[in-house]
Order: structure tokens, then C-alpha cells, then sequence
């Protein structure tokens, strides 16, 4: 059963997996159309991305929505704090982020004001500062305003191939898909299906399993 130790089919895991990954391999990041790396502007788009996906909203809407705000030029903490609340409702609206959109635009806001006093708009200086420690790490973007539990979780899902120390990351979500899939829903069981640079790419399939039936179908399709 998945979850359970013991003896497992790791052939048919792993064909599962190359199934999902060949369907599904990109993150919510990529989605959103950041290029992820571990510079100060990826690594804030990610971070915009993760706060938009942790809203009770559809995934493709909350990553259309952050790729309205990158394409309005907010794409950095400065550009977001410098553009009005209401550039930043209205980029959100284009990307059909509505139920949400003018709280969210001040938490946008706030959030940007935040990273800039405390450190400089660079998120390497938080894992600076928390010397690397997750726990830490999660402490300090709980204090970023629109980032919850949640948010936090997506984010260093989506991060965790350029902060390999938050990994491996599969969140309650992905776990829920893992389930889904007849994958074994432990951590450790996942991150041994794949490399360690394919953490994030593959938490992020098991994310739309647990969303999206037709993942789950299609998947049992390609292994038909």
C-alpha cells in the first residue's frame, strides 16, 4: 500500500514516474515563466508566484497572474513597491486573479516593502540569515506579508533545486498526488525515484496528480 514500508515494485514506481514526468514535467515557476535561479529576481518572482498559488484560486490562474505582473514590469521588489495599488490590481484582473486581487495587491506591496528594508530585495540574505536552516528559513518568509504556511510550503518546493537545503520538499499536496498515483507517499520513498535536480520538477507533478484528474488519467494511459 502506498506510504508503507516493506517490500516495494520500484520498477513499476519508476514508470509511473518517467509517465508523469513526460506529461508533466515543469514547475508552477516555470508555468509563470521564471527562469529559476539563485539571483535576486528569480528567486522574488518565485516567491510573487508562491504567495499568488497559496490563494484557494486555480493554479493556471494564479501563474497567469504572476506572469501579468512580471510583464508589467514588476519584477522585482522595487518595481513592486514603486508601482501603484492599482497597476498591481489591474495586472492581477489581466491575469483573472479577481476574487483576491485588491487584497492581495496591498499584501504585494507590503511584502516588497518588507524584503527591501530587511534585506535589500535579495532573498539570499534571509537564507543568509538563517544560516541555511529550513526551519529558520520558513520562519523568516512567514513574516512576508500574503505568505502563510502555505505560500511558504510552495515556495520552497519550487525553490528547492538552487536551496538544495530545503530538500527533498514534497509538500502534503504532492503527497496527496503521490497517493493518487499509487506512489509511496513518504518523502525519502519519492526522492529516491529521481535525481536530486528533479526534486522540484517532480513535487510539482505530483501537486497537479493531487489537483487535475486528467493527470492521474493520462498517466494510467501511457502505462496502458
Amino acid at each position: 500500500m502506498a506510504g508503507t514500508t516493506g517490500h516495494r515494485d520500484t520498477t513499476k514506481d519508476k514508470a509511473t514516474v518517467k509517465a508523469l514526468l513526460d506529461s508533466e514535467g515543469h514547475t508552477y515557476a516555470e508555468d509563470a515563466g521564471i527562469k529559476l535561479r539563485n539571483t535576486p529576481q528569480p528567486l522574488y518572482q518565485a516567491l510573487v508566484a508562491a504567495c499568488l498559488l497559496s490563494a484557494r484560486i486555480k493554479a493556471s490562474v494564479a501563474t497567469d497572474a504572476a506572469h501579468e505582473l512580471f510583464a508589467a514590469g514588476m519584477r522585482d521588489p522595487r518595481r513592486m513597491r514603486d508601482a501603484t495599488w492599482q497597476q498591481r490590481v489591474d495586472a492581477l484582473g489581466r491575469g483573472h486573479y479577481r476574487r483576491y486581487d485588491e487584497r492581495t495587491a496591498t499584501q504585494l506591496g507590503d511584502g516588497a516593502e518588507l524584503l527591501l528594508d530587511r534585506y535589500g530585495g535579495d532573498l539570499r540574505r534571509l537564507r543568509d540569515e538563517a544560516d541555511g536552516d529550513p526551519d529558520e528559513i520558513r520562519r523568516a518568509l512567514r513574516q512576508v506579508p500574503g505568505l502563510g504556511p502555505v505560500g511558504v510550503e510552495i515556495f520552497l518546493r519550487e525553490v528547492q533545486a538552487v536551496w538544495p537545503e530545503t530538500g527533498p520538499l514534497f509538500d502534503g499536496k504532492a503527497l496527496q498526488g503521490a497517493e493518487r498515483l499509487g506512489l509511496p507517499a513518504r518523502p525519502e520513498e519519492l526522492a529516491a525515484l529521481v535525481p536530486k535536480a528533479a526534486y522540484a520538477v517532480f513535487a510539482a507533478a505530483l501537486v497537479r496528480a493531487a489537483l487535475e484528474r486528467r493527470v492521474v488519467e493520462e498517466v494510467a494511459e501511457a502505462q496502458a
